[in-house]
């Protein structure tokens, strides 16, 4: 039996899909963007004006589109990957020009009914195409130095444009998934070996660099590595943010303070507590037990997506998979150890619990691919 007959025989089609959705991850996400809207009315004081009620909705349109993009083949996104990522590029570059500006970054396209952020949509776009450039590779051709060069200008080309806009934790992320989606599909080692060392070299001529007239990152970004490695060095300028998350967080102590009783949040010392920083909402009101839970629901989902990508035997729809997994990994990793003092604030929501419209609608299509490859992998 051929691979198309042994598909067409044992792959679900029709309403049957519905079926062969991948329900606990499906459920799990659902719980995680509820532990959001509850936060979310926690920091309003007791609303659902003006953060939970449109997160809400965000969420069931993302659900929706989600099944929606499920029910599709996987071989239709793998031929759309090129176009897709394509597309993203050209909305990258038309913020450039067409953008509008918030908080000193120029980051989205206003729509009228949303406001696009396209460097999200660029974080699925690479992934979805890099799966498809090594389901497309042989295997034996994947290591060869004119075969890598490909990949990496896939990845530094987006990444470039994202820096300008500025928006270095977006472009930190495109790197890291780009990067460890090449390592998953099997390039050798070494060439990890020496973009590490590079990247030390790198960061040491970024802090050489403050100063000049050749200044690579700008001041505020400055800033942050220095309240990263010192809070208590500004704690009312540079160092409040990190300085008032630390407070929030030890707070809470085991259990929490009690829903909607943080004093952190509800007196607005805490910033962006809707945003960045609502994990440390989270474990002041719930404390140390509240916030291993959302973390373990976390990684419950990075299981789900592990285990369906190693069952998957079609090798676009496993890259695919783990992608997403990768990705969405370094959100909630790199969001929690930057408000723990980990690591710098760098801007970086929390999958599925932060407000925001494209960060929400963009990884339920995420996780949509990823149900396609579920769905239609072969039995």
């Amino acid at each position: 039996m051929s691979y198309l007959e042994y598909n067409a025989k044992y792959v679900p089609t029709g309403p049957r899909k519905i079926l062969y959705l991948n329900w606990p991850l499906a459920l799990l996400l659902a719980a995680v963007a509820g532990v959001g809207f509850l936060m979310l009315y926690s920091v309003a004081g007791g609303s659902f004006s003006p953060w939970a009620e449109p997160q809400m909705k965000r969420f069931a349109l993302g659900f929706v589109l989600m099944i929606m993009v499920a029910m599709v083949p996987a071989w239709f996104w793998r031929n759309m990957a090129s176009v897709a990522y394509l597309g993203s590029l050209l909305l990258l570059l038309a913020v450039e020009f067409f953008g509008s500006v918030g908080m000193g970054a120029q980051r989205w396209i206003d729509l009228g009914f949303i406001r696009l952020q396209p460097s999200e949509l660029m974080k699925v776009t690479l992934v979805l195409v890099l799966a498809a450039y090594y389901d497309w590779l042989p295997s034996y051709r994947k290591s060869r130095p004119i075969w890598v060069i490909l990949p990496v200008i896939l990845i530094l080309i987006p990444t470039a444009l994202v820096l300008r806009q500025p928006d270095l934790g977006t472009s930190i992320l495109l790197m890291a998934a780009g990067g460890g989606l090449m390592f998953l599909a099997g390039v050798h080692w070494a060439y990890f070996a020496a973009v590490f060392a590079a990247g030390v070299g790198l960061i040491t001529t970024v802090l050489q660099s403050r100063g000049t007239s050749w200044q690579l990152l700008q001041d505020y970004q400055f800033r942050r590595i220095d309240t990263f490695l010192d809070p208590s060095s500004d704690p009312l300028g540079a160092g409040y943010h990190i300085t008032q998350s630390k407070i929030a967080l030890g707070s809470g102590g085991w259990t929490g303070r009690g829903f909607m009783q943080g004093t952190q949040s509800r007196l607005n010392f805490l910033p962006e507590k809707h945003t960045d920083f609502i994990f440390t909402t989270l474990a002041e009101e719930f404390g140390f037990i509240g916030a291993f839970s959302l973390l373990a629901l976390y990684a419950l989902i990075i299981l789900f997506c592990v285990v369906s990508a190693l069952a998957n035997k079609d090798r676009f729809s496993s890259l695919l998979t783990l992608g997403i997994a990768l990705n969405f990994f370094l959100f909630f990793a790199v969001n929690m150890s930057m408000v723990m003092g980990l690591a710098p604030v760098v801007g970086v929501p929390l999958p599925l619990v932060s407000y925001g419209g494209s960060a929400m609608l963009v990884l339920m299509l995420a996780f949509g691919l990823a149900q396609s490859a579920h769905v239609h992998r072969p039995r």
